[in-house]
């Protein structure tokens, strides 16, 4: 049996050392850690939020960025100047870079290092590539609690690279300070191939590739901007921006980081940055019921059984999925019930 301040014998390392070692922003524990919030293992979880619940009061002093866009518009290389940028400055940069899972293997690409080289090269930086695994919003599995083990490791900036446009974007800004959508400069297909819930959930809109037709990128500016205008802000006390950004020649960085800093201190100075904070718990804690209790119901033996012959019955035309759901449901809380 596992004691307290213990990890199951593979892992190779105890809770205590575990909390050191992030304490100290030692990189390689730092990643072990996460890895041991990924995994669905049962001791490896109970060791993983003791982890969290020790550093806990080290955590949320870090500014909190997502940042998504259609594959192809720059994320990594954005992310990859931004960063250098960042610790020029002096900042620490974590980045949670979630890759897309192969639907059939369950595999991920996981190049984004390769795809950020000046940055991997930092020792101000961390980066960390996980599967999304088909998570909704393309969050991996523990993204937020990865982001908490990153900020207990003394990172004050952390970049979330989430999937891109194509899932729900949703959860990503659920758990961020400032969303961030990078879109292509073209035409008004362009615009027509946004949804409107993602320019929604931005507070500024950036496209990229501003060094690539002055003219294109003054277009996509203004239109974007005017698109802006007519969506709801996620925030009363900050409009969306519009910018033009280029990762090559540096363009726009600097404006972009000062449009992020002002929302962090705008929304500290009003308490709204505090209301988000406590809605991203609020979030995180019905992910995780939702998570659990449908992990708890998929592995009842009782759904076990029924569930193959449920899913021919919804098949073959004999049950709509809502009487076959209901069932298996009922045979679930029966059982819960000792009936």
């Amino acid at each position: 049996m596992r004691q307290e301040g213990e990890v199951s014998r593979d892992q190779g390392i105890s809770v205590d050392a575990f909390v050191d070692g992030i304490d100290r922003g030692d990189r390689t524990v730092l990643a072990q850690a996460i890895t041991l919030v990924e995994s669905r293992r049962g001791d490896r979880q109970s060791a993983a939020q003791e982890i969290l619940s020790r550093l806990l009061p080290a955590t949320g002093n870090a500014i909190r960025v997502g940042i998504t866009g259609v594959p192809g518009v720059g994320k990594s290389t954005l992310i990859d100047a931004l960063g250098m940028q960042l610790i020029a400055a002096g900042h620490r940069v974590a980045v949670l870079a979630v890759d897309p899972s192969s639907s059939l293997s369950g595999g991920s690409i996981l190049a984004d290092k390769s795809r950020m080289p000046r940055l991997a090269a930092e020792n101000a930086a961390f980066i960390r590539p996980s599967p999304s695994a088909s998570s909704p919003g393309g969050v991996a599995r523990r993204t937020q609690e990865a982001m908490l083990l990153c900020e207990s490791a003394g990172y004050d900036v952390v970049l979330v690279e989430t999937v891109g446009v194509g899932q729900s974007e949703t959860v990503v800004a659920d758990m961020v300070d400032f969303f961030l959508v990078l879109v292509l400069p073209g035409g008004g297909d362009e615009l027509q191939g946004i949804k409107k819930g993602i320019l929604e959930l931005a507070d500024a809109v950036a496209v990229t590739k501003a060094d690539d037709g002055a003219e294109r990128v003054r277009t996509a500016v203004a239109e974007y901007s005017s698109a802006m205008r007519y969506q709801r802000p996620r925030s009363p006390s900050w409009q969306p921006q519009v910018l033009a950004v280029s990762a090559h020649s540096g363009e726009g960085l600097e404006k972009l980081w000062d449009l992020v800093t002002e929302h962090h201190q705008t929304l500290s100075a009003t308490a709204a940055l505090e209301a988000i904070r406590r809605q991203q718990r609020r979030q995180a804690l019905w992910r995780q019921i939702d998570e659990r209790l449908l992990e708890t119901f998929r592995s009842h033996q009782e759904v076990r059984q029924r569930l193959e012959q449920a899913e021919k019955a919804v098949l073959d035309g004999d049950r709509t999925p809502s009487q076959a759901a209901a069932e298996l449901i009922a045979a679930f809380e029966d059982r819960l019930a000792g009936k």
